[in-house]
């Protein structure tokens, strides 16, 4: 697992594998934050869509008090400015899915298609 700088806070960069493992045995909130056109196309079983422009208009309702966030998009950009907003209004415990769901998909890790 690899960290990213984010100003002086640190958000752990996942592998596809290594988010599969802890959304397999963690109390883990996936958030995609592409858009719904986006998100039909194939989203990661588990996840809850929050477009970006959603998170940032309203982040305290859209985002759980959990344990752990993992933030997903197609690539992994979004996901990380979605990451540094969270990091902000005073979660820690934060992940950012490394190739969005691109790279999952690429893992050979099932996307789920529709709404």
């Amino acid at each position: 697992m690899a960290a990213s700088a984010i100003t002086d806070i640190m958000v752990a960069t996942l592998s596809p594998t290594e988010a599969a493992e802890i959304i397999s045995r963690d109390d883990v909130d996936v958030v995609d934050v592409r858009d719904e056109s986006e998100w039909t196309t194939g989203h990661i079983n588990g996840a809850r869509l929050v477009p970006l422009d959603q998170l940032r208009a309203d982040p305290e309702n859209a985002l759980k008090r959990r344990n752990s966030i993992i933030f997903v998009c197609a690539k992994g950009v979004r996901s990380l400015t979605a990451a540094k907003l969270a990091e902000r209004l005073g979660f820690s415990k934060l992940y950012n899915l490394e190739g969005g769901t691109a790279g999952w998909a690429r893992a050979g890790l099932p996307l789920v298609s529709g709404i």
